[in-house]
């Protein structure tokens, strides 16, 4: 009868995705061929670790094997198959654990090499441009209507002269003799190989015999550019707009990084923003507070809006205009403004002014003003308190 999987690999069947991999490496280690040559016992042992871990490793095939055991793969419903099959490919298993350390994991055995699957994919030397940020400030009106500005910026912009190859017209780029066009140097130690990124190319494999003229052998070169860019209604303070591929350009001939506008609010003079919501605060005289009227104020789009203010209004109290605030982004809704009164105090008054006051003062009923009769009278009774 075959043995447990988690038996092999000495881990509690509940055990995690790292506990696995800590254990396989340290019993792959220890049975490897190459640190136990003519040892066909730990041959056989390592390949049941690769084969256990192989299994255990893949969430599909660990519970096809919690459920089923080893009949779920002898019945071919796939799995690592036998321990000496010689169909299983061990090596998949050792890079898991190596290939983030040593790079590209290859174990030799007898004396022959074999780096894993065809080899390393060849480098084209192209790299990916750098991405760009833009600040923009917009004023409130433009933020509310939408803007289509033309801002002018320095960039790197593809070499017309070798369309970014970065070699001299007619010629090409060439692959590294060093490293033979794969961008890295492969060393041996031990039974491991350790690829390290060639000094010659700089990891890119391709090296330029005769470098543009224009660009020096990058591929690009500086150009100021103009750029139209629509600006939606309803952009707020920190807005990010992405355009595509209009950053810095791709090091020979690689694709274009992009470019980031950030949108920031100037404040305005006459309207405080909250979201989509605008805020206004209007001075009333004392007079129309108290005896009432209407007053006109004025709305981001550039139009009026009359308000009838109620005899008796308060400083602070505040009246909402529906629909008359800000565009809201990608939506055909408005936000609402808010016009907050603030009743002011008049100066400079002529004798006859504080006459009248004075006669106004003392023919006003208790209750013409609750509200510092409200809050005096709390303040009484607060001292009282203290008293007690």
């Amino acid at each position: 009868m075959a043995q447990d999987y988690y038996q092999i690999l000495g881990v509690d069947r509940n055990a995690d995705e790292a506990t696995l991999k800590k254990a396989y490496r340290k019993l792959a280690m220890q049975y490897h061929p190459d640190k136990n040559p003519d040892d066909a016992s730990a041959e056989q042992k390592f390949k049941e670790v690769n084969q256990a871990y192989d299994t255990l490793k893949d969430p599909q095939k660990r519970a096809a094997y919690d459920r089923y055991g080893h009949e779920a793969f002898e019945s071919g419903m796939g799995g690592g198959g036998g321990a000496g099959a010689g169909g299983f490919d061990f090596t998949s298993n050792f890079a898991d654990i190596f290939e983030d350390l040593f790079g590209d994991f290859g174990a030799r055995r007898g004396g022959g090499g074999g780096a894993r699957g065809a080899g390393p994919q060849q480098p084209t030397g192209a790299v990916r441009g750098a991405d760009l940020r833009y600040n923009l400030e917009v004023s409130l009106e433009e933020a509310f209507r939408s803007k289509q500005p033309t801002i002018t910026l320095t960039t790197s912009v593809t070499c017309d002269s070798c369309s970014g190859s970065g070699a001299e017209k007619g010629t090409a780029p060439e692959n590294c003799p060093t490293c033979n066009g794969s961008g890295k140097i492969r060393a041996q130690q031990g039974f491991f190989t350790i690829e390290r990124t060639c000094h010659t190319c700089q990891g890119v494999g391709k090296v330029i015999k005769n470098p543009c003229r224009s660009c020096a052998g990058t591929g690009k070169t500086r150009k100021e550019r103009s750029l139209n860019v629509n600006i939606p209604a309803g952009v707020e303070e920190g807005t990010r707009i992405r355009l595509a591929n209009e950053g810095e350009a791709g090091f020979r001939g690689g694709p274009s990084g992009d470019l980031y506008i950030f949108i920031s609010v100037k404040p305005h003079k006459i309207f405080r923003r909250d979201g989509a919501n605008l805020y206004c605060k209007v001075p009333l005289k004392f007079t129309s507070a108290a005896l009432g009227g209407s007053i006109e104020v004025p709305t981001i789009e550039g139009g009026r809006v009359k308000v009838n203010i109620p005899a008796g209004t308060q400083s602070g109290h505040q009246f909402r205009l529906r629909g008359k605030g800000m565009s809201i982004l990608r939506s055909q809704s408005r936000g609402d403004m808010y016009i907050e009164v603030v009743v002011e105090t008049p100066v400079k008054l002529s004798k006859k002014q504080k006459e009248l006051l004075e006669q106004f003062e003392a023919e006003a009923p208790a209750d013409a003003n609750p509200e510092s009769e409200g809050f005096f009278s709390r303040v009484k009774e607060f001292w009282e308190d203290l008293k007690e």
